[in-house]
């Protein structure tokens, strides 16, 4: 297990490596001066070219990778060009909150998704199970904006039972989580659904039945440990979606976290409040996506790292 850790952390390197490198890629090929950009019309010619020397815009794109690179071994990701502040602080105040409502998010999708597509499995093409289907049709369908939008009209404006914005109390986190939870949900129990009914079809399953083993352990204690091997998998997959939705989520409920934080860096041209968040987006989806590996040996014994 240690070596496969070692060896997945170096896999790692590279890949932020040409994150960091797209994504100055894809500022140079943005139309005009980045600088002139940022600094809006107003602007002298010596106040755009000042802010281009202290960006390393006027050195070749080989040059500033390498410094960038340097100054991100030492754990420095520049400073916000707006704010003038440095962007670990900027992104140390509103990492919290994207974690809480990530990770909130990511708990009521587990709960409801992996629940609704066992029961599904259980009854097959049931009542239960069609309207399951046809709601999971339409979460992975609805634009998670949009979804946003209707949950603030009904639940806010419609019935006045949640508010509407903000970060404070519990009650603030709920239609933002649900949100963000609804793809995920619906992709889970799609997928718990389908593993579930191909488990139950195995002959260890039959045994344990035959044994006199009921329902209730069948599903849990053999089938479900089972077929959430192919879940976690989505679930990991997932992830990624669950990042770039909060950029929309945060932003439709004025949530405090760094998807609003990348959204106000984009129009006012920050790019290195940009290119910092972004790259913390990605290390912390390479690293969900290496746990949800290691996760495999604990769902299935017979799996082992070498």
């Amino acid at each position: 297990m240690s070596g496969y850790l070692i060896r997945r952390i170096l896999v790692m390197i590279p890949v932020l490596l040409g994150v960091i490198l797209l994504i100055m890629v894809t500022i140079d090929l943005i139309p005009g001066d980045p600088a002139a950009l940022m600094l809006g019309e107003g602007a002298t010619a010596d106040t755009v070219m000042k802010l281009r020397k202290s960006l390393d815009l006027d050195q070749p794109l080989a040059v500033r990778y390498v410094r960038y690179v340097s100054r991100l071994v030492q754990g420095d990701l520049g400073r916000s060009i707006r704010e003038g502040r440095r962007v670990n602080e900027e992104i140390a105040e509103v990492w919290p909150a994207t974690a809480q409502l990530g990770l909130t998010a990511l708990v009521v999708a587990i709960a409801v998704g992996v629940t609704v597509g066992v029961l599904s499995a259980r009854w097959p093409y049931s009542l239960f199970d069609n309207i399951v289907r046809v709601l999971s049709l339409f979460g992975l369908s609805m634009p998670i904006f949009w979804t946003g939008i209707v949950l603030i009209v009904v639940f806010s404006l419609v019935l006045n039972w949640l508010p509407a914005g903000g970060r404070g109390t519990w009650t603030h986190l709920v239609l933002p989580a649900v949100t963000l939870a609804t793809p995920t949900i619906a992709m889970l129990a799609r997928m718990t659904r389908s593993t579930m009914l191909e488990v139950l079809r195995e002959d260890y399953i039959r045994t344990a039945r035959a044994k006199g083993a009921g329902n209730r352990r069948v599903l849990i204690r053999h089938a479900l440990r089972n077929a959430l091997i192919p879940a976690v998998t989505v679930l990991g997959l997932q992830t990624g979606q669950l990042l770039g939705g909060a950029v929309l989520t945060e932003t439709v409920f004025a949530w405090p976290g760094i998807g609003r934080m990348l959204v106000r860096a984009i129009f006012a041209r920050d790019y290195v409040l940009l290119q910092g968040g972004v790259l913390v987006l990605a290390v912390t989806f390479v690293v969900i996506n290496l746990l949800v590996d290691l996760s495999y040996a604990y769902l299935d014994p017979r799996i082992s790292y070498r």
